[in-house]
């Protein structure tokens, strides 16, 4: 089915699984320009996801206006979110994208409730909001006004050099609320970027979108993760990530070592077969069995190597292990586009998200 294709009200035993039935489904889209993927539109019920209270996270909710990634990293940890829809966490997430049409409306009516409490919404937790397809559906924009609004804070995480579309965006909300904005930038290799993200865009054009965003007035965030064993974990590799991350205008790092949940591990281990099988049984000495985490002692010795080389690039910095805090609504926004030099904040706490 095209672009144009017509609404779906009907059971449909072709459609995506878990969707056949519901009214909620619209329609499933190809095109080429996005060949071998297929965009499953959907009227979402919810836009605001509640983080439950013992969650780690810095933030109380997010919002995901997709599900899957045209990213297709092979290690992203939220693989495994696919097969709630009887799909597989490797290949279907990478090209069938679920895609929630109507988020900015719903999130609209969910915000003008009197029991919404302004307390900050995190974007790009789950999957990017700004992969390929948001170039098509345009939904950002219309989430980013509809959170300045309403008076609520909010960050935004991504790969995607599609934000500096919406850097106007950005900075007039700024204006209102708090605004985070952090880039993840893994691999500064771009042979092993393209090997392990291969819809991604390139390490040059994501330092560029740093660049374009601390110049339009952000303190910009990057996210320095995963740092793999064995791949990027060099001390020539640390430092001329953080050289170029320092270069671009970034204002500080968070940085840890690869996580591997077990709906993401059978996947990467099996890309590690494919492209580096003399890897293999040293992934599996660190992460045996079920176990999603590296050593302790690994991410100790980890931290200890970035931390100097860090300060060498006059960065601040926040390992993934620290304990993050949640942001209260009071606190000063990140950003002030009327501010020529604005005080440098503390270090935004950081999720582990990958």
């Amino acid at each position: 089915m095209r672009w144009q294709g017509q609404r779906i009200d009907d059971t449909d035993e072709t459609a995506l699984p878990g969707f056949e039935n519901r009214s909620g489904f619209l329609r499933s889209v190809t095109t080429p320009e996005f060949d071998g993927m297929t965009f499953h539109e959907v009227l979402a019920k919810s836009a605001l996801n509640h983080v439950p209270g013992p969650s780690k996270m810095p933030f109380s909710w997010t919002i995901n206006p997709y599900r899957g990634c045209s990213h297709a990293c092979v290690y992203c940890f939220a693989r495994g979110t696919h097969t709630y829809l009887d799909l597989d966490a490797g290949r279907d997430f990478d090209t069938q994208i679920v895609v929630k049409v109507n988020v900015a409306e719903v999130l609209e009516r969910e915000l003008r409730r009197g029991s919404w409490q302004h307390e900050t919404v995190a974007l790009g937790t789950n999957t990017d909001p700004y992969q390929r397809a948001e170039g098509r559906y345009r939904l950002m924009p219309g989430i980013l006004r509809t959170l300045a609004e309403s008076g609520t804070p909010f960050s935004v995480l991504t790969k995607g050099t599609l934000i500096r579309r919406d850097i106007p965006e950005l900075v007039r909300a700024s204006a209102d609320v708090p605004v985070d904005v952090q880039m993840s930038i893994a691999m500064f290799d771009e042979g092993l970027r393209r090997a392990i993200e291969p819809g991604a865009p390139t390490t040059q054009a994501r330092l560029d979108t740093v660049r374009a965003l601390s110049d339009a007035g952000f303190r910009v965030g990057v996210f320095l993760m995963p740092i793999m064993p064995h791949l990027t974990d060099s001390v020539a590799a640390i430092d001329d990530a953080l050289r170029r991350i320092a270069a671009a205008g970034a204002d500080h790092v968070i940085h840890g070592a690869l996580h591997l949940r077990p709906g993401v591990k059978p996947w990467f281990f099996q890309w590690l077969s494919q492209h580096r099988p003399d890897l293999l049984s040293s992934y599996r000495a660190l992460y045996p069995g079920v176990a999603a985490e590296a050593p302790k002692a690994y991410r100790q010795w980890l931290a200890k190597r970035v931390r100097p080389l860090v300060r060498v690039h006059g960065l601040t910095a926040q390992h993934s292990d620290d304990r993050p805090r949640r942001r209260s609504f009071a606190e000063p926004p990140r950003h002030d586009a009327s501010a020529t030099t604005p005080p440098k904040p503390a270090t935004p706490a950081a999720p582990m998200l990958f």
